[in-house]
């Protein structure tokens, strides 16, 4: 079972509260009057009291040079701190975050009361995190409703359940720098060259080349675009007659065998579908927002464009 000592856990709330995550929204819920923790077992019932008075629905809990701080702001930061900090017992962990919060607004004020609040520098970054808040506000507004569970299983149903699996091919690979070693290399496997050894002789990727250059199974999307398309394009056992080239080199691909994995369920798609939502989402979103908008670009030094700084220089002549 995993503890924390005290100086681990305030060091752990002043690292999260420092890096202002306390605009997140709220995942830790507090009951107005009601007991910090819980008990799991059941207690006999106690005789009856008289009523409770009525609790404020976000009361203050402290008050610093006459400023109330409200347990929503308490609530507030703790959504912001690092998972292991939110798992902790609430009562645990309150007074930690009061007493960050409480720093944090003696710092604020003293900051104001220098006059910083009025420092060029200091005003431009503070419009800058009100921009970032704004620009964030937004894009929750639209992308929330649509990545709830009801939400993605919906999608799920529509876009993914019953449909066939997607191709996958096992294959191996010899990565190499240079065309002119990959071409020696295909031309070895022609004459009857064990790939195994010379992907283990030659090939600069480490991990593949322990295991003899096998990647497993893979999808088109796993690969970068020119080996995917390579790949996929070879028939059980066939090697690519001329080397493939990336960003990473050369290659010298061989296919074993090709299969049709399994449609994934909702669990297993979950994360990829939310993904795929999220960006869907945004650049709506974005592109809603920019409609009507007029925008003008210039030059770095501020002039207004011409066609022809866009425009590439023709080939050299041959």
């Amino acid at each position: 079972m995993m503890t924390y000592s005290r100086k681990s856990t305030a060091g752990a709330v002043a690292r999260a509260l420092i890096v202002g995550l306390a605009s997140l929204p709220p995942v830790v819920a507090f009951g107005g009057g009601q007991a910090w923790a819980q008990t799991a077992s059941a207690k006999p019932a106690a005789p009856a009291q008289p009523a409770a008075p009525a609790v404020a629905p976000d009361p203050v809990v402290a008050m610093v040079a006459g400023q109330p701080v409200h347990l929503s702001e308490v609530r507030d930061a703790m959504a912001g701190l690092p998972h292991e900090a939110q798992s902790m017992p609430p009562q645990t962990l309150f007074p930690y975050v009061l007493d960050q919060l409480i720093d944090s607004r003696i710092l604020v004020d003293a900051a104001r009361k220098a006059g910083l609040d009025k420092d060029p520098g200091v005003r431009r970054q503070i419009a800058a995190a009100t921009d970032r808040v704004l620009q964030g506000a937004i894009l929750h507004r639209d992308i929330d409703p649509v990545i709830t569970d009801a939400a993605l299983k919906a999608r799920f149903d529509k876009d993914v359940a019953g449909k066939a699996g997607e191709m996958e091919v096992h294959a191996r690979h010899i990565l190499v720098a240079d065309e002119a070693t990959a071409k020696k290399i295909t031309a070895d496997l022609k004459k009857g060259g064990d790939f195994v050894a010379l992907s283990k002789e030659y090939s600069k990727d480490p991990g593949a080349s322990a295991q003899g250059g096998d990647l497993g199974f893979f999808k088109k999307g796993d690969m970068v675009p020119e080996f995917a398309a390579a790949a996929f394009a070879l028939k059980d056992g066939e090697i690519t007659a001329a080397p493939v080239q990336t960003q990473f080199g050369w290659h010298v691909i061989q296919v074993i065998e090709h299969r049709q994995a399994p449609p994934p369920g909702f669990e297993d798609a979950r994360d990829d579908l939310r993904q795929k939502v999220v960006q869907e989402t945004v650049q709506a979103s974005v592109a809603k927002a920019r409609t009507g908008v007029t925008i003008e670009k210039f030059n770095m030094d501020g002039t207004a464009r011409k066609a022809t700084d866009t425009a590439e220089p023709p080939p050299p002549a041959k």
